[in-house]
């Protein structure tokens, strides 16, 4: 389990996340940023900072958000 970045982030790109992640899996894309799920300790201190309420614990990303695991997902390969 990994936290995933949702669609608020898109054009927003506050970075309080990047700047908080104790182990810097958080990387910035063109549009959003994302979080490397293979370095995620889930500590959650990325989702308490963000300011528009974009990042969920993978099993709580909302039903009309669920595309973003996979796009999160897809940014690694």
């Amino acid at each position: 389990m990994a936290f995933v970045i949702t669609s608020p982030c898109i054009e927003e790109k506050a970075g309080e996340c990047v700047e908080t992640c104790p182990v810097d899996c958080i990387v910035e894309g063109d549009d959003q940023f994302y979080i490397d799920p293979d370095i995620c300790i889930d500590c959650g201190a990325c989702e308490a900072v963000c300011p528009v309420e974009a990042i969920y614990p993978e099993e709580e990303v909302p039903e009309e958000e669920q595309k973003y695991i996979q796009l999160n997902r897809d940014f690694f390969k």
